[in-house]
């Protein structure tokens, strides 16, 4: 496509920092580099119409991993290591608060419950076994016990007795908190551009040239905050991981309220609007939805309704009302990639599914390397 000289001076020229992805780490990214550098021209290019791959398709969980999870992390990382990535999730989560405002995305403090099944007697036993080691090791971040025995007080089916629950574990309307943010940049005077695929960049002496989909520019950095979809620009170990997701409609006298963890966090549902949300099941097969293409399938979306109607709803009726699909990026390490990858390339990617717990602060961490 040719620009005219219009469009190509007022949009694509003196560009000083641009990044790709205008998720919460780009959008975030944008936000921190415009603070510290604000005469600076800003571009971020965004491949969907609306921010895609998680950012706006999760299911809104401001969580920092249920007590399965960290056990989980422990067999794999150092207490000190799980330690500093609760930190960095909890003050992520402080982070969007303060940039966002609670009222602005809907932020609801139910608490966090994880589920156990009646077959997980197993991981049941060891999760209460492990109750005051886990609670010993979280005491510097949450400054008292993060877990806690909770009943079955919403009358799940097919379960252990209890739940183990958090008092810090939290909820957001994904959509508000997205469009807050998105008017936030724009309103710095950040330039965001959607619609606009980023095939490949070539780094040169002092500026980098970016080739996308519909044009060519320089700028003098680039800053790759993909996530999900890193591989496609960076070689940094990150996997894209699809999270299947469906809502019911309207369900009269809902009482479930919170944010739920079920099978060691491959499932997760919540209550948003009188309906209940519920997603994940990539467990039934990790290497079908080791994917970058956005769809859903009979496998998961199968079981998603059986585990609704026999477990969460074994009373109640129910119709589905959407089924949609995101994107997120995985690794074998939990801890996300930061880092600067050449003199004028930078990379914030690889969120773990956490994205909007620890968005924010990589972001933020992201721009920093532009000092």
């Amino acid at each position: 496509m040719n620009l005219s000289y219009w469009e190509y001076k007022t949009w694509l020229s003196n560009i000083d920092f641009t990044i790709v992805g205008s998720g919460i780490v780009g959008l975030n990214c944008a936000l921190y580099l415009k603070k510290q550098f604000p005469k600076a021209k800003v571009l971020v290019l965004e491949r969907g119409l609306l921010p895609q791959g998680a950012s706006t398709k999760n299911a809104g969980f401001a969580c920092f991993g249920s007590i399965s999870e960290i056990l989980s992390d422990l067999r794999k990382h150092s207490e000190d290591e799980v330690l500093q990535l609760v930190k960095k999730r909890w003050e992520g989560v402080q982070l969007l608060r303060e940039n966002i405002g609670d009222k602005e995305m809907d932020f609801q403090s139910y608490g966090g419950h994880e589920v156990f099944l009646k077959e997980q007697e197993n991981l049941y036993e060891h999760c209460l076994d492990s109750l005051e080691k886990v609670n010993a090791l979280l005491k510097p971040v949450f400054k008292a016990d993060t877990f806690q025995v909770h009943p079955n007080s919403f009358g799940f089916r097919g379960i252990q007795e209890n739940y183990i629950s958090s008092p810090f574990e939290g909820q957001i309307n994904t959509g508000k908190m997205m469009k807050t943010l998105l008017e936030k940049v724009q309103n710095s005077g950040v330039t965001i551009l959607n619609a606009i695929g980023v095939d490949s960049y070539v780094e040169n002496e002092g500026h980098v040239t970016i080739k996308t989909d519909h044009f060519e520019f320089r700028t003098n950095k680039l800053f790759i905050a993909t996530n999900g979809f890193a591989s496609q620009l960076i070689t940094e170990t990150v996997k894209p991981a699809r999270a299947q997701v469906l809502i019911t409609k309207p369900i009269e006298n809902l009482t479930i309220k919170g944010t739920f963890h079920l099978d060691e966090g491959y499932y997760y549902f919540r209550n948003i609007d009188d309906r209940i949300l519920f997603g994940g099941g990539r467990n039934l097969d990790f290497r079908g939805e080791e994917t970058t293409s956005f769809g859903e399938t009979t496998l998961i979306q199968d079981r998603l309704e059986k585990i609704l109607r026999t477990i969460i709803l074994p009373n109640t009726p129910f119709e589905i009302d959407q089924r949609w699909s995101g994107i997120m990026g995985m690794g074998k390490q939990k801890k996300p990639i930061v880092k600067q990858l050449s003199n004028q390339v930078y990379c914030g990617v690889r969120m773990g599914g956490m994205g909007i717990a620890i968005g924010s602060l990589i972001g933020k961490e992201l721009a920093n390397l532009a000092k």
